[in-house]
């Protein structure tokens, strides 16, 4: 009945958390078939990239004119920080993709963008958990987005493995390899945001 309302800058995490998912669902599930289609998912994921931006200009913003934030604002701005870095790198994979004609996924990337959406779904909860004043319980979701994320470094592994066997044509070689890295690189931002989560929980123990 008493339950205290969402702060401000809880539900900015929030939002931008949705956006994330949002973004990532695209990211998964738009399917590429020719260049045009490939020049839609590049624009559309650019278009997402810029408004994160905006976000993040909002953030810092009101950030700092505030006078109390639920906690420390520069906890506040390292997860935003975090969570832009994610948006930047699907921005980066969607242009390398443009630039070096990439029409279709493939195995190793459908396999990577599945975890990078389970990452953000755990980051969205995580958010929620934090604007409802229950971070003792965004623990167990940090965890896991450094599971996916360790699954991720064995993937990237496995894909580069996969393709210094069976690519004989070194530009393609080339091309791939910087794919399957960008790919890594979101993992890796992912898990940024959740080691910035548990040092979160840690200050507010």
């Amino acid at each position: 009945m008493f339950k205290k309302k969402p702060d401000k800058f809880s539900l900015y995490l929030v939002d931008f958390a949705k956006h994330l998912y949002k973004t990532t669902d695209y990211f998964v599930h738009f399917k590429v078939k020719d260049p045009l289609t490939l020049r839609q998912f590049s624009n559309t994921i650019k278009q997402h990239e810029s408004l994160a931006d905006d976000k993040v200009h909002d953030i810092i913003k009101d950030l700092n004119q505030a006078f109390i934030t639920p906690i420390e604002r520069e906890d506040i701005l390292q997860l935003v920080m975090n969570l832009d870095d994610i948006m930047d790198e699907m921005e980066e994979f969607s242009a390398k993709m443009d630039i070096y004609q990439i029409v279709s996924s493939n195995e190793y990337m459908d396999r990577f963008t599945n975890y990078i959406l389970k990452c953000s779904k755990e980051i969205l909860t995580s958010m929620e958990l934090i604007a409802n004043y229950q971070l003792k319980d965004v623990e167990k979701h940090a965890i896991q987005i450094k599971e996916y994320e360790s699954k991720c470094d064995d993937l990237y592994r496995e894909s580069l493995r996969n393709l210094f066997q069976t690519e004989r044509d070194p530009i393609k070689v080339i091309q791939y390899k910087e794919v399957y890295e960008t790919l890594e690189e979101i993992a890796d931002c992912c898990q940024n945001v959740a080691s910035t989560l548990q040092s979160i929980i840690m200050k507010n123990a």
